[in-house]
């Protein structure tokens, strides 16, 4: 299957705005790569609603705290490209920058005001990170001018911010949060999960069990007493450290201290296990 592929993003852009001008729907989901299901629902989705569909793979060097993270992170474009042609649509194209062709000669960050949704949680133990993922949003989504950018729930919190920044910048783009796919076991779908070994990709399913006894018990217990329970299921594991886990409102993400009604409440999760950090979420009523 012919797919289109860009490395350029003067084409690129020159190529979106023709589909553009024949009012035809463009559907984006940006990536960094190591492609898996969980991106590939993304995919089909957004090749279900639109009449074109742009898929960018570009590790944004910006959003990453630590050399040696970046570094690590798996990549493998060939395989990218062959999984995203097995998908046999005439819809897909491809967009696959280099470092230059995104931030020229200078790679720097921009700094953006999310309102306070990037102050905890991720933003808290990664500073800076959702700086770096604005700042090359912003371009990628000057260079596709889509209609629609699909986004995984699984970095909830960064769905939250996408949406913020493109309310910000009145950014004609529709927002779409897609739900978490999943390995048999439950542990969410991760690039991530390539550096797990295979024991211990058995082992991480406890986040998901671990998630789901939080939700089982969210009516009987208090915040303090389910926060107690799953600090005390990681205390003793030598396998996976807990790096924290917190309860927040679904929609502000602020740290939630008390139940109250008509506010929906989300349980949040980020560990390590041989230092590879993976994060999960769940809803919790």
């Amino acid at each position: 299957m012919f797919m289109e592929v860009f490395y350029n993003k003067e084409l690129l852009s020159g190529y979106m705005n023709s589909i553009n001008a024949s009012k035809l729907s463009i559907g984006f989901v940006p990536t960094m790569g190591s492609l898996h299901l969980g991106h590939l629902s993304l995919i089909k989705k957004a090749i279900s609603e639109n009449n074109y569909v742009l898929v960018s793979i570009y590790v944004n060097p910006t959003q990453f705290e630590s050399k040696l993270d970046l570094e690590k992170y798996p990549k493998d474009f060939d395989i990218d490209v062959n999984l995203l042609k097995s998908l046999n649509s005439n819809k897909l194209s491809l967009f696959i920058p280099n470092d230059h062709e995104i931030y020229g000669d200078y790679i720097s960050k921009k700094l953006f005001d999310f309102e306070g949704l990037d102050k905890q949680m991720e933003g808290k133990y990664r500073p800076g990170h959702f700086n770096g993922v604005a700042t090359v949003l912003m371009k990628l989504f000057e260079y596709v001018n889509p209609n629609k950018a699909y986004f995984g729930e699984k970095d909830y919190q960064q769905l939250l911010i996408v949406k913020r920044l493109v309310n910000n910048y009145k950014l004609p783009i529709s927002v779409i949060g897609c739900p978490i796919v999943r390995d048999d076991n439950g542990l969410a779908l991760s690039s991530r999960n390539s550096r797990l070994t295979k024991d211990n990709r058995i082992y991480a399913s406890k986040i998901y069990r671990i998630l789901n006894r939080v939700k089982e018990n969210f009516e009987t217990l208090n915040f303090f007493e389910i926060k107690s329970w799953v600090n005390n299921q990681f205390e003793m594991d030598s396998t996976i450290d807990l790096e924290y886990f917190e309860i927040s409102e679904d929609l502000t993400l602020k740290t939630a201290h008390k139940k109250e009604k008509k506010i929906k409440y989300r349980a949040f999760i980020a560990v390590k296990i041989s230092n590879v950090r993976l994060i999960d979420n769940i809803a919790l009523n």
